[in-house]
């Protein structure tokens, strides 16, 4: 009998715990822009060292696009937790690049910043509408595709690379359709501090590169909950 009711309890929290939640898949796309940042390391090869303030360009319309995603659970008390994945982009400017002794220097396949969220909905804080603001954060990694090119060197880096930590903001409000779909706009920020292997030439030594990039963006999306 004692060994029975803890197995029955167990069942029971086991069969309630998915009634009480809420999942909750997203995906958006949006107008994103990169602030400018300290860059600073050294050329591949031996090449000389560097140390700039670099003007970046988000470019969100130009191919491959910005875009973005998640996947919340959504407890009774409307706190929510989940997983997010967005492909931001970064391109250095010409003068930049002439000035550092790169022909290339671009995050755009893309920055992309994967982190696991914490959130907070506020369901009948706008009375009488279909409106819910949210907000939350996120704590996570950076995964850029680093596509940079030495002047003279024949050996692009061309790959992606974990390049450090990354944290996530964002407040947005969502407008449901019906008990499933929803069409939501928000604010996010990210932050990253990436610390990139620019490769050498085959027997030459590799090059460094350092910088915090901040971007911001406004995202549109829609989201289905079951």
């Amino acid at each position: 009998m004692h060994k029975t009711l803890p197995t029955a309890a167990a069942a029971i929290l086991l069969m309630a715990s998915p009634a009480a939640a809420e999942f909750e898949l997203s995906l958006y796309l949006g107008a994103q822009s990169a602030n400018d940042s300290d860059a600073s390391g050294y050329l591949p090869n031996g090449g000389a060292a560097f140390d700039r303030n670099v003007s970046w360009k988000g470019k969100p319309f130009d191919n491959p696009f910005y875009y973005g995603g998640r996947a919340m659970w959504w407890t009774s008390g409307n706190l929510g937790f989940g997983i997010e994945g967005t492909h931001t982009k970064a391109y250095a400017s010409a003068a930049d690049q002439a000035a550092i002794g790169v022909s290339r220097l671009e995050f755009t396949d893309g920055h992309n910043i994967i982190t696991a969220n914490v959130m907070k909905r506020f369901p009948g804080a706008l009375e009488g509408s279909n409106f819910t603001p949210y907000a939350g954060a996120g704590i996570g990694v950076a995964i850029p595709h680093v596509d940079i090119l030495a002047v003279g060197a024949t050996n692009r880096t061309h790959d992606y690379e974990m390049t450090g930590l990354a944290l996530r903001g964002i407040a947005g409000m969502k407008y449901a359709l019906s008990d499933n779909w929803a069409l939501f706009g928000e604010y996010q920020i990210t932050w990253s501090d990436n610390d990139v292997t620019i490769n050498g030439d085959p027997g030459g030594a590799n090059g460094k590169l350092r910088t915090k990039l901040v971007t911001h963006a406004v995202n549109v999306g829609v989201s289905y909950s079951f």
